[in-house]
């Protein structure tokens, strides 16, 4: 290393840009869960963590957690599966299938006959 070189430090990793954390609180008050502080993207939130059951909806975001070494309620997250995006929509879906069409002309006719004359 010459004179006019910063010194370089090997001992200090490097922040990551994107560190995603959580802070595991306290339990919830009904079921089971914890109430969690999440880092994430120069932001902090609020939550909840609860178990996964088979058969029901997600409500959030599907998430693994790595437990750090230098504190027992600290984790890294990872994220599985991102929440579900709100639709603007209301009601049930639309179904427009070649099998519904053609259900529907069985019971109801074509669509030519079922126009009102004028």
């Amino acid at each position: 290393m010459g004179k006019d070189e910063p010194p370089q430090n090997q001992d200090t990793p490097a922040p990551a840009a994107n560190q995603d954390v959580v802070f595991i609180h306290s339990p919830v008050e009904q079921g089971e869960g914890f109430r969690v502080i999440r880092s994430r993207e120069d932001r902090l939130e609020i939550g909840e963590l609860r178990p996964t059951e088979h058969g029901r909806p997600l409500n959030g975001e599907l998430v693994k957690l790595t437990q750090r070494s230098d504190h027992a309620r600290l984790f890294d997250v990872e994220v599985l599966l991102p929440a579900a995006r709100e639709s603007s929509r209301s009601g049930p879906a639309q179904v427009a299938t070649d099998a519904y069409r053609s259900n529907w002309e069985a019971i109801f006719g074509p669509r030519e006959a079922n126009k009102l004359a004028n």
